[in-house]
């Protein structure tokens, strides 16, 4: 019979510190190499992503993205952000979190297309009507304020929200903070009130009695899925949100 092993002497602080350090590097460049080659949302399909007006479909998108910035560095909202390091493909990537900041339209003139040297965000648009970023959505109807026939008073995101619009009202060039902004709505109307599409959204009875002041937000073939919105909404979470490239008559 052979003998049986000795059990090993027990490891000294420095060396089970050492060993969790050389774990957490191995780990650490595992997780970053899977991303970096696009692993994680390929073969996952993480992070969906609204992306900049005038966007061409996604894997056209990606290919002709240059990871420039200067999309980013043209807006005048701060609406585009460059995706983090665990987006995989999408890595440098611009994208837009609508509900953090949507895309106004300030710029009038879809800056962001203009300023893309590649026409990954395609240079053919002539209107901001032309873009189809994605389509809204009235996903919460129970959360909606003006389908409980109620008004609106004070920040529609609070005081310490620190997003940005363009009242055009106030001053139609220079984009002011939500909060700096309070209301006093009878019947709440934001997602209507502040779209920056005309025609995009309104508001429909609920029913036929004249009495009654509930109303539910209809969107139209006119919305192009700017997040506007979905940004205003003082419900938390929003009641209506924007369905990435999703266009009316496609579900895809």
């Amino acid at each position: 019979m052979t003998e049986p092993r000795p059990a090993p002497p027990p490891l000294l602080p420095n060396q089970k510190l050492r060993r969790q350090i050389l774990r957490s590097v191995a780990m650490g460049t595992a997780v970053v190499g899977a991303s970096l080659l696009g692993f994680f949302p390929v073969l996952r399909k993480w992070i969906p992503r609204l992306r900049p007006p005038g966007a061409l479909a996604e894997h056209e998108f990606l290919a002709a993205c240059i990871k420039c910035g200067q999309c980013v560095q043209v807006c005048p909202v701060k609406a585009i952000h460059l995706g983090d390091i665990d987006e995989g493909y999408g890595l440098g990537v611009p994208h837009i979190v609508a509900r953090n900041q949507a895309c106004d339209f300030s710029c009038d003139v879809v800056q962001c297309v203009l300023a893309c040297p590649t026409g990954a965000l395609s240079h053919t648009l002539n209107r901001k009507e032309d873009v189809h970023m994605g389509l809204a959505r009235l996903a919460r109807p129970e959360a909606c304020l003006a389908r409980q026939g109620v008004g609106f008073k004070g920040q529609a995101r609070g005081p310490a929200y620190k997003g940005i619009h363009r009242y055009v009202e106030v001053d139609r060039w220079k984009p002011i903070r939500v909060a700096d902004h309070p209301y006093d709505l009878p019947l709440c109307d934001l997602c209507v009130r502040e779209c920056p599409i005309k025609d995009a959204i309104a508001l429909a009875p609920l029913s036929a009695d004249p009495a009654d002041k509930r109303r539910t937000p209809v969107v139209t073939s006119a919305c192009v899925g700017c997040g506007m919105c979905e940004m205003i909404c003082p419900a938390e979470p929003a009641a209506i949100v924007v369905d990435i490239r999703r266009q009316r008559g496609n579900a895809s």
